[in-house]
């Protein structure tokens, strides 16, 4: 038996399970593309989670770049249009 076992035991209900990680680790490995894309269905949990670590900094990196493109494209359009761009990206 394992100590994440053993401790989850010992514990009480307050601890996840097992069962909980892999069903979690799973359903992070279906919305990691880079993954979800993959022939084999056999991932590690640290792999899995190494994957998510990384798309969420790219993430990050596309919603930065995006958000500097708006705005350079904000700051060069008349004030109209602008002002249309804001109100469509506020709904």
């Amino acid at each position: 038996m394992s100590s994440r076992r053993s401790r989850s035991r010992q514990s009480g209900s307050s601890r996840i399970t097992d069962d909980q990680i892999n069903d979690l680790v799973s359903k992070l490995q279906q919305l990691l593309p880079e993954i979800r894309d993959r022939c084999s269905d056999k991932v590690s949990a640290s792999k899995v989670l190494q994957e998510t670590c990384n798309y969420i900094r790219n993430l990050h990196r596309e919603v930065d770049d995006l958000s500097e493109r708006l705005s350079e494209l904000l700051a060069t359009t008349d004030t109209a249009q602008a002002a249309i761009i804001r109100s469509l990206l506020m709904q």
